[in-house]
């Protein structure tokens, strides 16, 4: 997927606005919804989840695996693989020290592998 600018900015200053500031972001995409997953919240769009909060200081975004890799070399200090079992599964954010634009650019690429068309394409009208 070719990745759009994300919007600029550094990350939330304390735990609580983190969250608010991922739950904007990723609630802005077209068709997202909030929903539980085992006690903490998820973010879905078609009715398949796209990134999980497990803890206020860590979001847990689905990508593939040469996006994971690429992040974590990248950003170590902030990034971290997510495995399910023996599969990498996604990235891990350390949410107090990633760069907002960072973490908006990987939920915007995990929920683009997600969504239908129709989403993918409204998305695009408004970027």
């Amino acid at each position: 997927m070719a990745r759009k600018p994300a919007p600029a900015g550094h990350p939330a200053s304390g735990a609580d606005d983190a969250v608010e500031v991922v739950r904007r972001l990723a609630l802005s995409l077209p068709g997202a919804v909030e929903r539980d997953h085992h006690g903490f919240p998820s973010f879905r769009v078609s009715d398949k989840i796209f990134a999980t909060l497990p803890t206020p200081g860590l979001l847990r975004v689905f990508v593939g695996e040469p996006s994971v890799q690429a992040v974590v070399a990248e950003y170590p200090e902030v990034c971290s693989e997510v495995r399910w079992g023996q599969k990498l599964a996604g990235v891990g954010f350390d949410l107090a020290r990633a760069p907002r634009h960072l973490v908006a650019e990987y939920l915007t690429e995990a929920w683009s592998a997600r969504a239908s068309a129709a989403q993918r394409a409204a998305w695009d009208e408004r970027h």
